[in-house]
């Protein structure tokens, strides 16, 4: 039988990011990817003009009747989309400790629309605790986080340990926008690993939806998390590297993303 990744994310018209771009993600790993909605966004390649969520029902009824049918290999998180979808987020994550669970915290979209409120990043952050295999922020979302500002590698490495002093989940602290360098910083409770790559100049949309699928679907094929975010690393870079333009804003992911014969 097929096995079954969940993603929990915002719906992106564009399939730029977000639950569309999870499922390719997971279509290419060779797994079935489901998805279940949090939020839909009016956007397109260029900005986000809007967000709508559904009552945090939907959100739970989508999983229910789910769950009572398949069998998950993996869930990953992305937008919450409202105060009152985290606390359905925090009982799926709970229901599902026995397999591979990727946060990506989407706060606010690159274009500066909030897609979670800010007020409610503090009981985000609290009703997650223990409740993932591994949370993958950008330097603003560690920022929002943290309650400090992260522009550096020595600023990374502290905060991925404060996140995991929050949260008592591994961090894994994405670089990319790093002023002078790419470096990622993985936090797993003991040690501090880093993962660089050149920096690409390029503006890519979807680049943090892609990196914490991808991860996932390593970990849910039997990798260890420092491995699977060495995996996912070098798989996003190749990703970054081949986007392409389908509109008039942000370049998006292309599939195949990448060789996958490496996974």
């Amino acid at each position: 039988m097929k096995r079954v990744l969940l993603s929990a994310a915002g719906y992106d018209p564009s399939g730029g990011a977000g639950v569309l771009l999870d499922l390719k993600v997971f279509h290419d790993f060779g797994f079935h990817g489901a998805g279940i909605v949090t939020a839909i966004t009016i956007q397109n390649t260029r900005a986000v003009q809007d967000v709508f969520c559904p009552p945090a029902r939907a959100l739970k009824n989508q999983y229910d009747t789910l769950a009572k049918d398949l069998s998950f290999a993996g869930i990953k998180i992305g937008m919450a989309g409202s105060a009152q979808n985290v606390g359905i987020i925090a009982t799926i994550l709970a229901a599902n400790k026995k397999i591979p669970r990727v946060i990506d915290p989407v706060f606010r979209s690159s274009s500066g629309a909030w897609l979670l409120e800010k007020e409610a990043i503090p009981s985000f952050v609290r009703k997650i605790r223990g409740r993932a295999s591994v949370l993958t922020p950008n330097l603003e979302e560690a920022g929002l986080i943290t309650g400090r500002k992260v522009r550096t590698l020595e600023s990374m490495k502290e905060a991925a340990e404060k996140i995991y002093e929050l949260t008592d989940i591994p961090c894994f602290l994405k670089g990319g926008h790093l002023e002078k360098e790419a470096v990622n910083i993985l936090f797993d409770g003991k040690q501090t690993f880093l993962f660089g790559n050149r920096k690409i100049k390029k503006d890519v949309h979807g680049t943090g939806c892609f990196f914490s699928s991808s991860l996932l679907c390593y970990l849910a094929l039997g990798n260890p998390l420092g491995k699977a975010c060495e995996l996912a690393t070098g798989l996003t870079y190749g990703a970054i590297k081949n986007a392409v333009r389908i509109g008039g804003g942000r370049h998006v992911i292309s599939f195949p993303a990448s060789a996958l014969d490496s996974f």
